[in-house]
């Protein structure tokens, strides 16, 4: 603020002075407007380089949450994993339904005339279908397993959307994305639905009589 009003001081002095301005005098000017413009640049210095310092800062807590995010390892190990165990409960889930409707066809068509012979094929083919239905011990397993990692996903990309203060865009992501919500939307392909969620027998009989269900 001193050397401000020092110049001020020493413009207005040269401007009453015109023509008799000396050497001496202009050196005066061009040390005060020095001094004046190193205070300049040293605050707007400290601005810049303290801003510089938050990027940095932010930066660097990006690059701390992508390594926490694991994405090397959720792409690499954790999903192929998953899809590995869901793959294993297709094929075991098929194999049991298969044992299970192969015994229940040959006892259907079992001759039942000879009750020892008949008793002997039903407790084989019993023992068959129990051991099938076992396959529901080793599928609560591998189920467990595919609900662990996708709440590992969860919590990393949960964190690093916090980290990052995103915001959903609208709309879809990809246009097949959308073409597939349109098909589902149109065909009414939502799936099972929760217990309690599920349109009732009696709102579907009613629907297909024209009658209207009861409260």
């Amino acid at each position: 603020m001193g050397d401000t009003k020092i110049f001020e001081d020493l413009v207005e002095f040269l401007k009453q002075k015109r023509d008799n301005v000396t050497f001496i005098d202009i050196i005066r000017l061009a040390e005060i407007a020095s001094q004046s413009l190193q205070a300049f640049f040293t605050t707007f210095d400290a601005t810049v380089y303290r801003e510089l310092r938050e990027i940095a800062g932010y930066i660097d807590a990006m690059r701390q949450e992508m390594g926490a995010l694991q994405a090397n390892e959720i792409k690499n190990s954790r999903i192929p994993a998953a899809g590995q165990e869901l793959s294993e409960i297709v094929k075991a889930t098929e194999n049991a339904t298969n044992t299970i409707m192969e015994c229940a066809e040959t006892l259907m068509a079992a001759d039942a005339s000879d009750p020892a012979a008949y008793k002997a094929l039903v407790d084989e083919k019993m023992v068959l279908i129990f051991e099938a239905c076992s396959f529901q011990d080793i599928t609560g397993q591998r189920i467990a397993k595919v609900v662990e990692a996708l709440q590992h996903i969860e919590e990393r990309v949960a964190r690093f959307a916090t980290a990052m203060q995103a915001k959903d865009l609208d709309g879809f992501l990809t246009e097949s994305e959308r073409e597939r919500a349109e098909r589902k939307e149109r065909l009414l392909l939502h799936g099972p639905q929760h217990e309690g969620k599920a349109i009732g027998q009696s709102d579907v009989d009613s629907l297909l009589t024209g009658k209207t269900a009861a409260a």
